[in-house]
């Protein structure tokens, strides 16, 4: 009753702060002594006025990035149902503990460094956090090839190009499930040959940056589903060779390419082990090596930024 007097008073401005007097002979610590109370006094005042009036509490959280990582993201907010924005478009959320909701975001190759606001809304209460992106350092990779798969004719680049548009149409196709945003185990044990955003070189000419991992291994070692979903895409292209695109659910779609040979087909759902296919040397590639390329909800992202479950618990990728 008195909590609710006191917002009473505020609300229709009779409530009179308290006065702390302090005498000019006051020794600094009295000074902070009564700086402190009055902090606290306006504190609670807050508190008493915002939970009377039904004003939303939760309190901004920070997280940290660098470009192509994804990141999960919490919050407490009450109710059935939960969003979550960021970077202008939404991201995939899940109810975790009573009040409690999981998010995860997916920070692209490409996004620029700063500070970003993320946002929160249930049906009754908002909340909003902040995204920290710093710039990532990659290293430059130098390949060399045969000319003609650096140097492009007509009847290449017009392959090149439905290759391309046959990957975009993979990317936003819609897969019936709701995962959680992590994997089971990667798909090759190898040695990681270009890493996840490198500067490329082809022929001493300067490339798109390399958005997957190449997992260098002996040819035919078999390549595993990390995870239960649905293939998109089966396809011959002629840079990335034999190409496996899978979706997984709620945006998370990987790509397997220059495999040696392909046998699964569009449209199977393939369970989490099951084999996708080959290590091999399709396309332009100059060792056998898998490509592992990952999208999230649009972003290019790094493949070792998503959470490996292990025994039952989940471990960030390494």
């Amino acid at each position: 009753m008195i909590c609710l007097k006191v917002a009473s008073d505020l609300l229709i401005f009779r409530h009179k702060p308290r006065v702390f007097a302090v005498s000019p002979n006051t020794s600094a610590a009295a000074w902070a002594v009564a700086c402190l109370i009055m902090l606290v006094s306006i504190s609670l005042t807050f508190v008493v006025v915002s939970l009377t009036l039904g004003m939303p509490l939760a309190m901004a959280r920070e997280w940290h990035a660098v470009q192509g990582d994804i990141v999960r993201v919490e919050t407490a907010l009450p109710g059935e149902h939960a969003s979550l924005r960021c970077f202008g478009k939404s991201w995939p959320v899940k109810a975790g503990a009573t009040g409690h909701w999981i998010g995860w975001i997916g920070v692209d190759l490409g996004q620029k460094p700063g500070d970003y606001t993320l946002h929160w809304t249930s049906k009754t209460r908002k909340a909003s956090g902040r995204l920290h992106v710093k710039r990532g350092h990659f290293r430059i990779s130098r390949i060399t090839v045969k000319k003609e798969m650096a140097v492009f004719d007509a009847r290449a680049l017009a392959r090149i190009h439905a290759d391309h548009a046959s990957l975009r149409k993979a990317y936003g196709m819609y897969v019936n499930a709701k995962p959680d945003i992590s994997i089971v185990r990667k798909p090759l044990n190898g040695i990681v040959s270009t890493p996840f955003g490198a500067r490329r070189y082809v022929n001493g000419e300067p490339r798109s940056p390399h958005t997957g991992l190449d997992i260098a291994a002996p040819e035919g070692t078999p390549i595993v589903n990390p995870l239960a979903g649905r293939v998109l895409l089966v396809k011959s292209m002629f840079l990335n060779g034999n190409t496996v695109v899978i979706g997984y659910g709620l945006g998370l779609v990987m790509v397997y390419s220059h495999l040696k040979s392909l046998h699964v087909h569009e449209g199977t759902w393939l369970k989490t082990g099951a084999t996708i296919g080959e290590v091999g040397r399709t396309g332009r590639a100059t060792g056998p090596h898998l490509h592992w390329g990952v999208r999230f909800n649009g972003a290019r992202v790094n493949p070792d930024s998503l959470p490996v479950r292990v025994g039952g618990r989940k471990k960030q990728g390494t």
